[in-house]
């Protein structure tokens, strides 16, 4: 067994070879404080030819044990992913998978799995890096290292893996990861930093990561493996290339600029067809000594396709559809699409288009977090859905890692510009449907996302606009000629070189996600993206502020009545009543749900608004104190000989003596009284043994 130690932030990062899975290619057992993670990779034994692609999968998963604790619900095992965990492995394959030979045709399959947790350091970034070096020891061919911190900003200073307590306290929470070629990955969410702060948080981790990727490459010295060997021949010489390429690039030349997606898309079906068309006894014949002849013919023609947008963008400045660098596609906004739901909103930016709808509910609708870091409850969600007509297509409904990422960057990016709870106490739900994708629906996603938020009456700081960036090299990648593209397509996403989504307010950013394809980015570029982002962002903004800048002033006549106060500790029993009688009577008379947390707060949530206030003061007056000499207005509850018992606050009942019922010589009472008649009666004290009396006449 070999092991290593590295201190990093405020505890020892340390691995373990040797020990645990020793028949995986690769197993490492890392640890960083009290958190323990097991991470292994695996590659099929069979090899598939000719991949424009690497079939790599990573299975981060969290055991419930590594906390001491039982799954809740009917089932007491780990069963599907949950959306921490997918997120996670998200985290792990995108930084990863570039690094990967795509000729070496095994399936790979990396699986970190949580197996301890001290509750304080994060298990994610330990399973980050755990998985990195897990690859790095292996015999699987991998272009490392690559390595992972979280970096937070606290009153304006950096913390590099920082506690749960150091995260929630943050302004700003980074995770980064990166090789000694520069950032490959960022994530995170912010309240709304300057570009500034971020690029100062990026500089604070990439020292970090090169530390770790030198650690890593230590490990390897140490205990790794001999690395299989590719594929003999690298790619295959085809003797169809030269003319396929001779045919085909003066009509890629016009089908890759057409003005449409649609255009393009047809026009470059067409030019493919044709060419394969005109060679297909070529082919044919080929086809004897070569059987995935086609798939060689098709790979040439996407590398012809490739070699023509970016060439057109990097010496000539010109994008598929005609736009500069700099610019940004014709968007067009709408508030109040839908009649009947809480909120709404329509965006729409060229080709792609985003329907937000927000829902407003209670606090029994917020979602329950059951994970090993412990329970928690949100009470906004953001879930996106991406079907696939929005692309011309048929397919599953289905709800798959894409989704789940794209709709958490979105969540982020909103959450950080919501009220607090007591300000406004719903539970909010926005729902995107992207209806046309072509470019960064996770950011369109964001923009309708924000108006819908406003169109709700939801108070939110200030509107929110998000941007896609792109980013096409040339020769060596990253230290060679670039071109920083704004609003990119789909086509521009699928050539380039980087996909940087960075969302955020007139003062700053509140989410980002960048994701590359070569193996690193300077700063450089990463400021000029940011700077670039900012400008497009603003333009953006200014034309969603043109339809709606701030929050209506009211909720929806559709939307339900909520609303939230607090009572002293001592007095929730008094409002709860034996058994729930008394807060079960609130609902029954006035409709409304009734919830208090045991801190005090009361939320009461109604469909109508009426409902809503009637209970409020009900609740109110259960939990005053009565007052001598105030008059209240009270209902008969009892009929005596001697007088009346009247209710004159919610749960609290007084005495009112025939001699105070009226003026005059009363002698029934029954003949001026009857039960659930309301009168005004005023509270003459409260005598020693706690009994309240009461006079009418006295409050006449």
């Amino acid at each position: 067994m070999q092991a290593l130690s590295l201190r990093i932030g405020a505890e020892e990062l340390n691995f373990e070879v040797g020990k645990m899975a020793r028949q995986a290619n690769g197993s490492v057992l890392a640890r960083y404080g009290g958190s323990v993670v097991l991470a292994t990779v695996c590659c099929s034994s069979e090899t598939r030819e000719n991949l424009d692609f690497v079939p790599v999968s990573v299975d981060y998963n969290e055991r419930y044990y590594a906390a001491g604790k039982i799954p809740g619900g009917f089932l007491k095992r780990e069963a599907r992913p949950k959306d921490k965990e997918i997120l996670v492995s998200r985290l792990i394959d995108r930084p990863m998978r570039p690094l990967f030979h795509k000729s070496f045709g095994r399936e790979i399959q990396v699986i970190p799995m949580t197996i301890s947790t001290d509750m304080v350091n994060p298990p994610d970034i330990l399973g980050m890096n755990a998985a990195f070096a897990s690859v790095m020891i292996s015999d699987i061919p991998f272009n490392g290292p690559v390595a992972a911190v979280r970096v937070v900003s606290i009153n304006g200073e950096y913390v590099i893996n920082p506690s749960f307590e150091q995260i929630e306290a943050s302004e700003m929470e980074i995770v980064v990861a990166g090789g000694h070629n520069g950032i490959c990955m960022v994530e995170g969410g912010a309240k709304e930093v300057s570009e500034e702060v971020m690029l100062s948080a990026i500089r604070t981790a990439e020292s970090e990561i090169k530390r770790i990727c030198d650690f890593m490459v230590e490990l390897q010295q140490k205990c790794g493996k001999v690395k299989l060997p590719l594929p003999e021949g690298g790619k295959k010489d085809f003797p169809l290339a030269a003319e396929i390429r001779e045919l085909v690039t003066p009509k890629l030349q016009k089908a890759c600029f057409e003005a449409t997606k649609e255009e393009r898309s047809d026009g470059i079906g067409a030019a493919r067809a044709e060419v394969l068309a005109s060679i297909s006894g070529k082919l044919e014949a080929l086809a004897a000594e070569e059987p995935a002849v086609r798939d060689l013919a098709n790979s040439v023609l996407h590398d012809v396709e490739s070699e023509v947008v970016r060439s057109a963008i990097l010496k000539k400045g010109l994008r598929c559809d005609g736009r500069k660098t700099d610019e940004i596609r014709q968007i067009t906004t709408e508030i109040g699409t839908l009649p009947l739901t809480h909120g709404s909103a329509l965006f729409t930016r060229g080709e792609t288009q985003s329907l937000g709808v927000i829902t407003l509910g209670s606090v029994s609708d917020e979602q329950i977090m059951d994970n090993i870091d412990g329970d928690r409850r949100a009470s906004f969600m953001l879930h996106y859905n991406f079907p696939p007509y929005s692309v011309g297509e048929t397919g599953r409904l289905a709800t798959g890692r894409r989704e789940i990422g794209h709709g958490h960057l979105a969540q982020r990016s909103l959450e950080n510009v919501l009220p607090n709870k007591e300000d406004f106490p719903y539970t909010m739900r926005v729902v995107s449907e992207v209806l046309e994708s072509n470019g960064s629906s996770s950011m369109a996603t964001v923009c309708s996302g924000s108006m819908a938020l406003m169109d709700a009456g939801v108070p939110i700081k200030s509107p929110v606009a998000g941007i896609a960036m792109g980013l096409i090299t040339g020769g060596q990648g990253a230290e060679s000629e670039y071109a920083v593209l704004s609003d990119i397509l789909g086509e521009e996403d699928h050539l380039g070189d980087m996909d940087f989504k960075v969302a955020g307010t007139k003062d700053g950013i509140t989410g980002f996600q960048m994701d590359i394809k070569i193996s690193g980015i300077s700063l450089e570029i990463m400021t000029k993206a940011l700077d670039q982002a900012r400008e497009g962002r603003m333009h953006i903004l200014g034309i969603m502020n043109s339809t709606i800048d701030e929050a209506r002033q009211q909720t929806s006549d559709t939307a339900p009545a909520v609303l939230s106060f607090k009572v002293e500790v001592d007095k929730i029993g008094a409002v709860i009543g034996p058994g729930g009688k008394f807060i079960r009577a609130i609902a029954e008379e006035t409709g409304a749900k009734v919830d208090i947390a045991n801190d005090g707060t009361v939320t009461i949530f109604c469909a109508q608004r009426s409902g809503a206030l009637a209970a409020e003061a009900r609740v109110k007056g259960m939990v005053s104190e009565p007052e001598a000499n105030t008059v209240y207005n009270g209902t008969v509850k009892r009929i005596m000989d001697f007088g009346a018992f009247i209710e004159f606050l919610p749960g609290k009942e007084g005495l009112c003596h025939i001699s105070k019922i009226s003026k005059e010589r009363v002698n029934s009472v029954a003949d001026h009284l009857k039960e659930g008649q309301e009168v005004r009666v005023k509270l003459l004290e409260v005598d020693r043994m706690g009994r309240y009396n009461l006079s009418i006449t006295d409050a006449l």
